[in-house]
């Protein structure tokens, strides 16, 4: 529950940065502060600074590799272009794929469950079908290319 939340958090910072123009760590300070304000619960587990490292290495981790994560979900897009996808939709692949390429902290199955679960929360109907199916097809790329060099080494 708690990732999930700190992946919330996130995905609207990304969100942020995309429609107003500001850093990832003036988003992530900004949803912060939102989700410290809207609701006790939540505001509690916000004010831990695991979970507020958390947010800022999953935000900064997507804006730093940015334009290799997009590069690869490309690669995945049947009939669609990164620039061209819902707002929301495309921040959700960015996340998930940061999660799966770049952050061992995370089993590829869990990203993708989770990415989902976001898409089905902020997106629309088809969101969560969507993702999976982009996602799908860059588990299975990205772990069958992980197990074929760690096989060989």
């Amino acid at each position: 529950m708690k990732r999930r939340l700190a992946r919330e958090i996130a995905v609207s910072s990304l969100y942020q940065m995309e429609m107003n123009d500001v850093t990832a760590m003036e988003a992530v300070d900004m949803l912060m502060e939102e989700a410290r304000t809207e609701n006790e619960i939540e505001a509690e587990f916000v004010e831990s600074d695991q979970t507020d490292s958390y947010v800022r290495e999953l935000v900064s981790g997507v804006a730093d590799n940015k334009a290799a994560i997009d590069e690869m979900l490309q690669q995945y897009l049947t009939g669609w272009q990164v620039d061209r996808l819902s707002r929301v939709d495309r921040q959700v692949l960015r996340l998930a794929c940061f999660e799966i390429v770049y952050n061992n902290d995370v089993p590829p199955k869990a990203a993708i469950n989770e990415a989902i679960e976001l898409a089905k929360h902020f997106g629309t109907e088809e969101s969560g079908k969507f993702v999976n199916g982009v996602l799908g097809k860059l588990f299975k790329e990205h772990v069958g290319e992980q197990a074929n060099s760690e096989s060989t080494n």
